[in-house]
Formats: C-alpha cells, sequence, structure tokens
C-alpha cells in the first residue's frame, strides 16, 4: 500500500510539473541603445564611447524593434561625478512614441558643460528597466588646463608713460 501511494504520488507531481506550460519568450522590443555626439546639423550622430566635459549636449539613441506606441524614458544618473552625490539623477526625461516611430533620440545638456565623471544612463520601456549604459566624461585637454582657483587673480598696475616723464621733470627742477 505505501508503495502504490509513494508511486501514486511520485506520478501525480511528475505528471503536474511536466503538463506545465513553459514561460512565454518575453518579446524583445529594443533593437538597439547607444550614445551618440552631436552631428554637424546638431542631431545625433554615430554611436561614441569617448566624451569630453565639451560635448553638449549627449545623446542617447533607443532603436525598438518595431514601430509602436510604447512609453521610453532615460534617467541620467550620476556615479562617480566631484561634487554631485551618488546616484543623484542628473537628467530625467521621457517620451511615448507615435504608432509609426520606431526610435527615441534623448539629449542630455547641462548648464555650461559637464561635469567630469562616471555616468549611467538607465532606458525603462513602459516604466520596466531594460537597459543601462554606463560612460566617463573626461575633462579636456583646454579644461585641464584652466586653473582650479575660481578666485579672482590681481591684475598688476600698469604705469602710464606719461607718469614716469611727469617724475623725471619734476626731478630736474626741483632737486
Amino acid at each position: 500500500m505505501k508503495l502504490f501511494t509513494i508511486s501514486f504520488l511520485t506520478l501525480f507531481l511528475f505528471g503536474t510539473a511536466a503538463a506545465q506550460e513553459p514561460a512565454p519568450a518575453i518579446e524583445p522590443i529594443i533593437a538597439e541603445i547607444f550614445l551618440a555626439k552631436a552631428d554637424i546639423d546638431g542631431k545625433a550622430g554615430n554611436a561614441a564611447e569617448n566624451f569630453l566635459v565639451t560635448d553638449v549636449p549627449i545623446f542617447c539613441v533607443v532603436r525598438l524593434v518595431s514601430p509602436g506606441v510604447v512609453s521610453v524614458r532615460m534617467d541620467l544618473i550620476a556615479v562617480n561625478v566631484r561634487g554631485v552625490d551618488q546616484g543623484e539623477k542628473v537628467v530625467t526625461t521621457s517620451y511615448t512614441t507615435k504608432s509609426n516611430e520606431d526610435r527615441v533620440n534623448f539629449k542630455g545638456r547641462p548648464h555650461g558643460l559637464w561635469v567630469a565623471g562616471k555616468y549611467r544612463a538607465e532606458i525603462f520601456i513602459s516604466g520596466k528597466k531594460v537597459r543601462n549604459l554606463e560612460f566617463e566624461i573626461k575633462a579636456s585637454s583646454t579644461e585641464a588646463e584652466k586653473p582650479r582657483n575660481l578666485q579672482p587673480t590681481r591684475k598688476n598696475k600698469k604705469r602710464s608713460v606719461a607718469s614716469r616723464d611727469t617724475r623725471q621733470t619734476f626731478s630736474r627742477f626741483f632737486l
């Protein structure tokens, strides 16, 4: 009897497990995501991996597998940036595509230049995070050469030629 019960339970559990359908495969919605610099026309250019603080704006291009209405969001996060809290959202922007659109061009633009450091672009589709892109913005050579002291510097006083001549004239007559 025990053997019959154990055999029955084993067959029952095995049969239940075998009868379960596999989870449906998630339909891929993203064809590609990349970061880009502005081209000559000021639009998103080709994919880029290296950025300088002077690369304003930086684009995040999200290309969908097929056109359709979907909500796409990009959060640009400071990962390791001097003067910015780790994990702070630097740029947040979203767009809902129209039925005939399959591409979203997000544009990140600071007030002035970027601050050198490591950043992460987080991409969300319909509220679910689908991808992270980590990248670094480096100081440009011209920015690196600028002094870091933001205090005004003293300027040397200019002496006019007229005042020197006046002193020489005074000294000839009064000395």
